[in-house]
């Protein structure tokens, strides 16, 4: 997608944005790009679809400088996506989101000295063995009648308030992962968040790096959807440089995607028995993934990381063995897929402790931005293959899966179901893979022209995006990515309102969050 943005300015930008989400029905927010434009100043490219058309548009808005602060206005009232997005975008650049209600850092340490992914940031490797001091206040900044800054705080927490956390060290969170979690008895009043406990600025990183040195940081944000990370860089660098790729290329990305769905989803299965203590139905599914993981490795030479993809096609082309195997693994798995819902899916313990559980309706699920199989189960259609698609996901059939339930326990029906259409979808292709190059010869040095893109693609999770501003050089101006987790996070403290500590960790394993993504 080629943004071609259209710029709002400072004092009109809450009322632009609610026609547009209100008269246009722009009403997902898909990201908020923080940047630095230079002599422009920092911004924000807001990216924002039309849910029933499909329809996609960007939308620029430049800050407005007071002193030494920089400021726009919160769109957190428009779309509730926006309370996180906007606090990275803090975080990292300074911005300061006008009536947001809590607009503190939410990666980096509160000590952090700067906000690193200004372009005029300095490096300073000093680092302190000093506890991270956290305040029990929330900030919210506003403007005065002279267009001075105005601090508030709001306390957090009440003095009666009992206070736990649920991570970082626990295995409910699949990470490093904190929950600060207000609680009255078992039952859960308010959920905070604290995350970055292995941000590694990779999106700084990316802007020192040439394009084929950024593909190897995609990998190791989510080993489970580690092929479809890459995909969505590859894609957006492509797009750039007007790169066509062979039929050949489009047949094995589309059957990889899919084989690293599997894997993940698998692993989901897994480990929403084992979050609720069933261990049998772990074992089964770890079981078969080692079968998907065996097909995989004899072409990507790789098991827990894949980084097959490279820009202009493939790292290699694929196993002589690979079309057989992959044949055999897709008529073994049809079956197990019954297993795991004999053995824990349709456990009466399985029901009772998923549905109703986690409850958040379409409408909910759009305006936190939850994609993915945690929305499908919500009767939204927002998967990426079918409304963006890409490679040959419009060539196949195949079902977009929507359940009603809203809860956990059609989040987890979402994935079991979507194991059976990933099959369809590479059982239609593996026998028509097409002769051709699996890799497209690109100059030494590559170089992207000048432009701004976005590339989406549809990750086990939800929806993973990069946006690229390139400025015509070897490496990228600005990159960022658009995490799966990010929003699913976001979307916990109102999912889980009043209901028990278990539940939580239930909501936590149903809607299938992987920490490294969030982090980055």
């Amino acid at each position: 997608m080629k943004l071609d943005s259209k710029t709002i300015a400072f004092d009109s930008l809450c009322r632009e944005m609610r026609e547009l989400k209100e008269k246009q029905h722009y009403d997902y927010l898909v990201t908020i790009v923080g940047e630095d434009f230079g002599k422009e100043g920092l911004g924000c490219i807001y990216i924002l679809e039309n849910t029933e058309t499909h329809e996609r548009t960007s939308v620029k808005t430049i800050a407005r400088q007071t002193g030494d602060d920089h400021v726009i206005y919160s769109v957190i009232d428009i779309w509730k996506a926006a309370d996180l997005l906007e606090r990275e975008v803090y975080d990292f650049y300074g911005i300061k989101f006008l009536g947001h209600p809590h607009m503190d850092r939410l990666f980096l340490r509160n000590d952090f000295k700067g906000h690193p992914f200004r372009k005029d940031w300095k490096f300073d490797d000093s680092y302190s063995l000093e506890d991270d001091i956290e305040s029990d206040y929330a900030t919210e900044y506003s403007l005065d009648d002279d267009g001075r800054l105005v601090t508030k705080k709001h306390r957090l927490f009440d003095e009666n308030d009992y206070v736990i956390n649920i991570g970082p060290q626990h295995p409910s969170t699949h990470g490093v992962l904190r929950l600060q979690t207000v609680v009255d008895g078992e039952t859960v009043k308010r959920i905070y968040p604290h995350l970055g406990y292995i941000h590694r600025g990779i999106e700084k990183m990316w802007e020192g790096y040439t394009y084929p040195q950024t593909l190897a940081l995609t990998d190791r944000l989510n080993y489970l959807s580690a092929m479809m990370h890459r995909h969505a860089l590859v894609g957006v660098i492509e797009e750039g440089m007007g790169i066509e790729i062979t039929d050949r290329i489009k047949y094995v990305r589309t059957i990889m995607d899919e084989l690293q769905r599997i894997d993940s989803h698998l692993l989901y299965c897994g480990c929403c028995a084992q979050d609720l203590g069933a261990l049998t139905a772990f074992l089964y599914c770890m079981r078969d993934r080692e079968h998907v993981l065996n097909v995989m490795e004899e072409t990507t030479g790789g098991r827990l990381i894949q980084n097959y993809y490279r820009i202009g096609g493939l790292q290699d082309d694929i196993d002589p063995n690979f079309v057989e195997n992959t044949k055999t693994l897709c008529k073994y798995l049809r079956p197990m897929i019954q297993e795991y819902m004999d053995v824990f899916g349709d456990n009466v313990i399985t029901h009772n402790r998923f549905e109703q559980v986690g409850v958040m309706g379409r409408e909910d699920c759009i305006n936190y931005g939850v994609t993915g199989p945690a929305g499908r189960a919500a009767g939204w259609a927002n998967d990426v293959r079918k409304n963006h698609p890409y490679d040959l996901y419009d060539k196949v059939e195949w079902k977009q899966i929507t359940l009603t339930g809203c809860d956990s326990m059609d989040r987890y029906l979402v994935h079991i179901q979507e194991l059976y259409q990933s099959l369809d979808i590479i059982e239609q292709l593996i026998d028509n893979i097409p002769a051709g190059d699996f890799y497209v010869k690109q100059k030494p040095i590559i170089k992207v022209p000048e432009g701004q893109w976005y590339f989406s693609v549809e990750g086990a999770s939800g929806e993973f995006g990069v946006y690229l501003d390139s400025r015509g050089d070897k490496s990228p101006y600005r990159m960022k990515m658009r995490p799966m987790g990010l929003t699913l996070v976001g979307a916990l403290d109102p999912m889980l309102r009043g209901q028990k500590i278990a539940d939580l960790v239930t909501t936590g394993a149903a809607i299938d969050f992987v920490i490294p993504d969030i982090d980055r």
